[in-house]
């Protein structure tokens, strides 16, 4: 897919680590000009100058509490004055709200939901001026199946989901295609299963016996289908999600 981003103008929030980050840094590595946006200052700007690196060219990157409606228009305004504009949009920031109390629920309704749909409409304007857009959620397999060990997370998940169809309905009109990738256990540096991997042996061991093909998945192979899903050979997908899960849904 060398260049196959040439011009274009991405923007991935939540994206100083994880899958995030390697979204945003498979894009920048097929000539994509990226913009990202995350809460720690120190991760981001690293991230920031891996972009450059990548690409050649300067990225752009802007501390974002996504929990906050004026902060998300302020980001995206300015990665659009910042790239020229905004071809394809990634919502991949998650509050990673497990827990089944308040605080749980409000971090995933705020921020994997609210979160995506007010980027969404802060980048509609600029998203309608080329042909081409697309716009990828990244939710997860807890959307897809009962999630018992963080409802909170799994029933927003599942939220994105539909939205997904919904707006893929509504905004096929306007040429704008938007689908959602649904990863499963994801293993990456500091992660939520690098940490069990060393604090909950026996719990990374037994969800990883849940995998075919016996390990978890990598921040890059969800990258791999990003890129698919929001490249001209995808252009006649839209609406859909896919599992990025070496078949952990199968068992």
């Amino acid at each position: 897919m060398a260049g196959k981003f040439e011009g274009r103008r991405v923007v991935v929030t939540g994206a100083s680590r994880g899958i995030g980050r390697a979204i945003a840094l498979g894009f920048a590595a097929e000539g994509a000009s990226v913009s990202i946006c995350a809460r720690g200052e120190e991760a981001l700007r690293a991230t920031e100058t891996e972009l450059a690196g990548r690409s050649g060219r300067p990225a752009h990157a802007a501390c974002c509490d996504l929990a906050q409606p004026q902060a998300i228009a302020d980001y995206i305004g300015g990665a659009a004055a910042a790239l020229g504009g905004i071809d394809v949009l990634v919502n991949n920031a998650s509050g990673f709200g497990r827990t089944d109390d308040e605080a749980g629920w409000a971090a995933s309704i705020e921020i994997d939901l609210l979160g995506t749909v007010r980027a969404c409409r802060a980048a509609l304007p600029h998203l309608t001026v080329r042909p081409g857009a697309s716009i990828l959620h990244i939710s997860s397999i807890s959307g897809l199946a009962p999630s018992t060990r963080t409802p909170a997370y799994g029933a927003v998940k599942a939220a994105l989901i539909q939205y997904t169809r919904t707006q893929a309905a509504q905004l096929a009109k306007q040429r704008i295609r938007v689908n959602c990738i649904a990863p499963g256990s994801i293993e990456f540096p500091d992660g939520v299963w690098d940490q069990a991997r060393r604090k909950q042996p026996e719990l990374y061991a037994r969800i990883r016996g849940t995998i075919p093909f016996g390990r978890m998945g990598t921040a890059e192979e969800v990258a791999s289908v990003a890129l698919f899903l929001a490249s001209d050979d995808a252009r006649w997908v839209t609406g859909q999600t896919i599992a990025v899960d070496g078949g952990q849904m199968l068992g």
